[in-house]
């Protein structure tokens, strides 16, 4: 598992007067912000719910260099793709597809190295390679300006293939994710690139893909919601299903981890003031991993880009609170 893994294990738009959901004010006016409207539409702790999501369909996308990208769609219209974080897949966004596929096609990849993507160690697993295949995915499945968003390592796949040029989004959704600063738990995630590096030796790659089934149990997806919300457990459980025993995707990931950036982005200080389309930064306020104070500033540099909160929520901000983040989602892709 790669250093951007460790971010599973340390975690735990605010929109105009609506429930759930508040704008985040501009820094003169914040002093005088009181925490009124932050109620969620989702219910409390424990509570039993019943989870159901539409029938998705399952589709391949083989990039030029024989790379596969496996993605589910569901519904008609504008294509809208959301691509998920480290070590997780296409469930991560399930909670929200039943909210959109009446006005959207959604479409939910599976990132390469994870779910049923591309995880031979014949490539390079560097930014470039995500941002080209991803810019290829998109150009065929969603069309030259699609509407694009992504969570972590997703965000970041996507922030790299617009700074190459490599796709030209009609508008940008950012979810939690580290942005331009140095990832939070340093030590924590270095200990995970040492370790997904390790998976490089002959030997320790079959060793270790056992061991990451026993740290990423399925209780994990619990602690990672804010409100152990129904379906976390089996979100983990299906990421790490035929990990167990996979060398090969352990090679992998040894490559990734050894070319995957982990120190501050500054490059993506000079992109901002470029990013001409809508922005949509969508917060989750209790990600301890990713800090609201990173998006606050990401709001301030890029020109017209919208800050949204969700109160009460976590790292799995779609599960936390799916009506909020399908709502956010539906009301700024028009």
């Amino acid at each position: 598992m790669s250093a951007a893994g460790a971010s599973l294990s340390a975690a735990s738009g605010r929109r105009g007067r609506r429930p759930g959901a508040t704008e985040r004010p501009m820094p003169a006016a914040r002093a005088g912000r009181s925490a009124a409207g932050r109620e969620s539409s989702q219910p409390a702790r424990g509570a039993r719910v019943r989870v159901r999501w539409p029938l998705v369909k399952l589709r391949l996308y083989h990039h030029r260099d024989g790379a596969r990208i496996a993605y589910r769609e569901s519904g008609s219209g504008p294509p809208l793709a959301l691509l998920h974080s480290a070590t997780l897949s296409h469930k991560e966004f399930e909670p929200v597809v039943e909210g959109l596929a009446d006005r959207f096609r959604v479409v939910l990849p599976d990132l390469p190295l994870h779910g049923d993507s591309e995880d031979r160690p014949r490539h390079p697993y560097t930014p470039d390679w995500f941002a080209e295949v991803i810019g290829g995915f998109c150009h065929e499945v969603l069309g030259p300006r699609p509407l694009v968003g992504g969570h972590g390592l997703g965000a970041e796949i996507l922030l790299h293939a617009v700074a190459r040029g490599e796709i030209a989004p009609a508008r940008l959704i950012l979810l939690p994710n580290r942005l331009h600063r140095r990832a939070e738990h340093r030590q924590l995630r270095r200990g995970f690139r040492i370790a997904a590096r390790a998976g490089g030796v002959p030997g320790l790659d079959h060793v270790l893909s056992h061991g990451a089934r026993l740290v990423f149990r399925p209780d994990l997806g619990l602690r990672l919601s804010s409100r152990g919300a129904p379906g976390a457990r089996d979100l983990v459980r299906h990421a790490f299903a035929d990990v167990g025993g996979n060398a090969q995707r352990a090679r992998s990931w040894a490559r990734f981890a050894a070319r995957w950036p982990s120190g501050a982005q500054h490059d993506l200080l000079d992109l901002y003031p470029q990013l001409t389309m809508p922005v949509l930064l969508l917060w989750a306020d209790g990600d301890r991993m990713h800090p609201l104070a990173v998006a606050e500033e990401a709001r301030e540099l890029i020109a017209g880009a919208v800050l949204r909160v969700l109160a009460g929520t976590g790292y799995l901000i779609a599960y936390d609170d799916p009506v909020g983040v399908g709502r956010e989602l539906a009301a700024f892709c028009g």
